[in-house]
């Protein structure tokens, strides 16, 4: 990881930023949570376990997209796209990213941070840790409201997916600095008001599919092992 001593100083000001952008959010938070409750039964705020930094679970909180208990009879299951159990407005929601403003809380928390891997379910991780080699190496970091793959890439349906995700995941640990933040949170910010991604990744230099796998293709042989030389 490039940039150690940039950690201790990301989560001083993910706080303080946390803070700062809780003050314009709390309106649309609450706005949101009303529609919520007069659009459908149950809560407004959801509540799940997630797995956080060096593997500690902690809750995080989101607006309710899905119907009321929406893994009573399934159990944990991942979204998919068209999914019947997201209500009208929850699309709505999730299309904007409004969903996700509670999660300033986990950061102030300590929980998570404002750029990161977003993070993953514990019911998950064994079939994730089995299915894909090095998937823990993202527990390295905070896990993020938002990030590298969560700009570019859709919501998890699958292990195909969370595979691709996690390619953009280690790039990111590997070239995390204030740049590259920076650029993630101003695109991220025009993304939700509705500006269109691709614009915004040429303008910002977000790195894309080709940039991640060529370094992730160059990581990899640089940590295979070397044959070393017998004697004769």
């Amino acid at each position: 990881m490039r940039n150690r001593w940039y950690l201790p100083c990301k989560a001083a000001f993910d706080r303080l930023l946390a803070l700062v952008l809780l003050i314009p959010a709390a309106p649309v938070i609450l706005l949101s949570a009303l529609v919520i409750k007069l659009t459908s039964r149950g809560p407004a705020f959801y509540t799940q376990t997630r797995v956080g930094l060096r593997g500690r679970p902690f809750t995080i909180y989101k607006l309710r997209t899905m119907i009321h208990k929406a893994e009573s009879l399934t159990g944990p299951r991942w979204s998919l796209p068209g999914d019947p159990r997201v209500t009208r407005f929850g699309n709505l929601l999730r299309l904007t990213h409004l969903d996700e403003l509670p999660q300033l809380l986990n950061v102030l928390r300590g929980d998570m941070s404002l750029i990161g891997p977003r993070p993953e379910r514990p019911e998950f991780m064994p079939e994730l840790e089995k299915a894909l080699p090095g998937y823990r190496k993202r527990l390295s970091v905070r896990p993020g409201v938002t990030g590298l793959a969560q700009v570019q890439l859709p919501a998890d349906s699958d292990v195909h997916s969370v595979r691709r995700k996690l390619a953009y995941d280690l790039f990111y640990i590997q070239r995390l600095s204030p740049w590259l933040d920076l650029r993630l949170m101003i695109c991220t910010l025009f993304y939700a008001l509705g500006m269109p991604y691709e614009r915004l990744g040429r303008w910002f230099r977000i790195p894309k599919l080709d940039d991640v796998e060529q370094a992730m293709h160059s990581h990899m042989h640089e940590d295979s092992p070397r044959p070393t030389r017998r004697s004769a």
